[in-house]
């Protein structure tokens, strides 16, 4: 039990944002000078870690919520709407950067992914947000490797091995049904997949 704790605390949904950034920032094959890869790291730490971190912290100690994994559906409403606000302001920056632009979808995706989350509360429907974001990291990198013609085979794996693991411990923990676990990871992936083939489709 304590493995499967440890696993649904470390693999938090709120890590997989930044680490899509970090992916981003390490491997685009165009040149983002340090100065504004340092303004976007901060920014997305700040907004999508930190940010969000103490907020989660201040709600539980005034027993807004019972716990960081918010199992109860009226729980996660306003925490959900905020990681809404905060993902389209972020991407909202992102677009007016320079070669910000597929970073920039990747959290209008995630935006998007956690509307739907939200719309399906009033359903007492709670996708998995684990599985959702590690959906989200997978259709991301799915989408980067094919545009900018890079091997993220391994990386991509690994991630899938994660899912799988992530989601075994979200059941065993009770936090999740089956269908919620899979179900966050399918809108995860595909709302990737769908946001970034829009897009170049349009333009």
């Amino acid at each position: 039990m304590k493995y499967h704790k440890f696993i649904s605390t470390f693999f938090h949904p709120i890590n997989f944002p930044l680490i899509g950034t970090l992916l981003y920032l390490l491997f685009v094959p165009r040149f983002i000078n340090k100065t504004q890869e340092y303004t976007i790291l901060l920014l997305i730490l700040i907004g999508t870690y930190i940010f969000p971190f103490i907020l989660l912290y201040l709600m539980k100690r005034f027993k807004m919520i019972e716990s960081y994994y918010m199992k109860n559906v009226e729980e996660r409403k306003f925490p959900l709407l905020m990681f809404i606000a905060i993902s389209f302001i972020i991407a909202n920056w992102l677009l007016k950067a320079p070669n910000s632009t597929f970073l920039a979808l990747f959290y209008i995706a995630y935006g998007i992914g956690l509307v739907l989350a939200y719309l399906l509360l009033y359903a007492k429907f709670k996708i998995s947000l684990h599985t959702s974001a590690i959906g989200g990291l997978i259709g991301f990198l799915l989408c980067f490797s094919y545009f900018f013609k890079l091997n993220f085979l391994i990386f991509i794996a690994l991630l899938v091995i994660l899912a799988g693991m992530v989601g075994t411990s979200r059941l065993v923990l009770s936090a999740h049904k089956l269908n919620e676990v899979v179900i966050g990871f399918i809108l995860g992936l595909f709302i990737q997949l769908a946001t970034f083939g829009t897009y170049f489709y349009i333009i």
